[in-house]
C-alpha cells in the first residue's frame, strides 16, 4: 500500500500573552507536542483520546485550517506546510473535513444547494447546470432527496444535516477525508447510519480517512489502524487488532476498560481500571512520561525521563518503559 499522508513531529502551541497594550508572553498551550503518524491509501486511520488530548487540534494543522508551530506533513510526497496560499487553495480540493456539530457547521442563511454547491464556485468547476445535476447525484448519493436542495438546514434532522456535510466533503473527489467526531452529537441508531454510509463512500469511492473520536467502539468497527493520544502526545498505535486485544500503554488499557460490554455477566466480571487525579494542564506538563500521575505501574524513572514511541510488537508501538500486553475484553 502507498502512502498518502505522513506527519512528523507536528506540533501546535497557542501562546499566552498578557497586556492590553504592551502585551508579553507568559506561556505556551502545548496543544499538539510532536505526533508522527502516516496514513496508506484506502485506509481507515482512528486518532482517539479523552477530550482535550489535542485531536481535533492536530487534525486542523494537518489542514492548516489552524498553520502549527512545527513538524512536517507530506501529502502525496510533498511537504504542504511549504505551501503559500495559492497552492494550498489548490491543494484543499484534495483534502475535505467533516466537522462535528452538523449544526453549527452549516450556515443557515444558504439553501442546502448552495452549501453543497459552494465548493464549485470557489473553485471554479463547472457550469450553473453542471453544478445543479452535480448537487443532486451527491444528495441521493449520502440518502437525501435531490428535492431538498432548495430547503434550508434548519428544515432537517441532526443525522440529515450530517449527511449535508458529507456531501459537501465529496462535492471536489477528494482524497482524503478527516471526520472530527462526526457521529458524536447524533442519537445511537443515527450514528450507525452514518458509519455504514461512510464505509459504504470509501468501497464506491476509494477514500481515505482521518477518523477521530472518543468512542471506542466506534473506532473499532470502523477503522483499521488506531493512535491513541494523552495530553498532545500519541501513546500508543497498533493495528485495529491488536490493539483492543493486546493494548500495551496503561492509558489504553484504562480507556478500553472503560468500555461496555454488551454481555452482563461479562461486564459483571470484569475489572475496571480506575485513574487517579485529573489531566494534567497542557500549559505545564509533568515531566518526563505525561501519564505517570495517574499511571498504576508508574516508578521512579517515568517521573524523569520522557519514554520514546517504540516497537514493542510487531506492528504495535507504545510510549511507556514498562509496556506489556494486557488482555481486556471489550466484547
Amino acid at each position: 500500500m502507498s502512502v498518502l499522508l505522513n506527519v512528523e513531529n507536528l506540533t501546535k502551541y497557542f501562546p499566552i500573552k498578557r497586556g492590553v497594550i504592551f502585551q508579553k508572553e507568559i506561556g505556551m498551550v502545548r496543544a499538539v507536542d510532536g505526533i508522527s503518524f502516516f496514513i496508506n491509501k484506502g485506509e481507515s486511520f482512528g486518532l482517539v483520546g479523552e477530550s482535550g488530548c489535542g485531536k481535533t487540534t492536530g487534525a486542523r494543522s494537518i489542514l492548516r485550517l489552524t498553520e502549527p508551530t512545527g513538524g512536517v506533513v507530506n501529502f502525496k510526497g510533498e511537504n504542504i506546510l511549504t505551501y503559500d496560499r495559492r497552492r494550498m487553495r489548490k491543494l484543499r480540493r484534495e483534502m475535505q473535513i467533516i466537522f462535528q456539530d452538523p449544526f453549527a457547521s452549516l450556515n443557515p442563511r444558504m439553501t442546502v444547494g448552495n452549501i453543497v454547491g459552494e465548493p464549485f464556485l470557489i473553485h471554479g468547476v463547472g457550469d450553473d447546470k453542471g453544478r445543479k445535476r452535480r448537487v443532486e447525484e451527491l444528495l441521493d448519493l449520502v440518502g437525501l432527496n435531490p428535492e431538498h436542495a432548495k430547503r434550508y438546514p434548519h428544515q432537517f434532522s441532526g443525522g440529515q444535516r450530517q449527511r449535508i456535510g458529507i456531501a459537501r466533503a465529496l462535492t471536489l473527489n477528494p482524497k482524503l477525508i478527516i471526520c472530527d467526531e462526526p457521529v458524536s452529537a447524533l442519537d445511537v441508531s443515527v450514528q450507525a447510519q452514518i458509519i455504514n454510509l461512510l464505509v459504504d463512500l470509501q468501497k464506491e469511492f476509494g477514500l481515505t480517512y482521518l477518523f477521530i473520536a472518543h468512542d471506542l467502539s466506534v473506532i473499532r468497527h470502523f477503522c483499521d489502524r488506531v493512535a491513541v493520544m494523552y495530553l498532545g502526545k500519541i501513546v500508543e498505535l497498533a493495528g485495529n487488532e491488536d490493539l483492543y486485544s493486546q493494548p500495551q500503554h496503561p492509558y489504553t488499557q484504562s480507556l478500553l476498560s472503560a468500555v461496555p460490554l454488551p454481555d452482563p455477566k461479562k461486564e459483571k466480571k470484569r475489572k475496571r481500571i480506575i485513574l487517579k487525579g485529573d489531566v494534567p494542564c497542557p500549559i505545564n506538563p509533568p515531566s518526563g512520561c505525561r501519564f505517570h500521575a495517574r499511571c498504576p505501574i508508574a516508578q521512579d524513572i517515568c517521573s524523569k525521563v520522557e519514554p520514546e514511541l517504540r516497537e514493542v510488537k510487531k506492528g504495535q508501538w507504545a510510549a511507556c518503559h514498562f509496556a506489556k500486553p494486557n488482555p481486556i475484553p471489550v466484547g
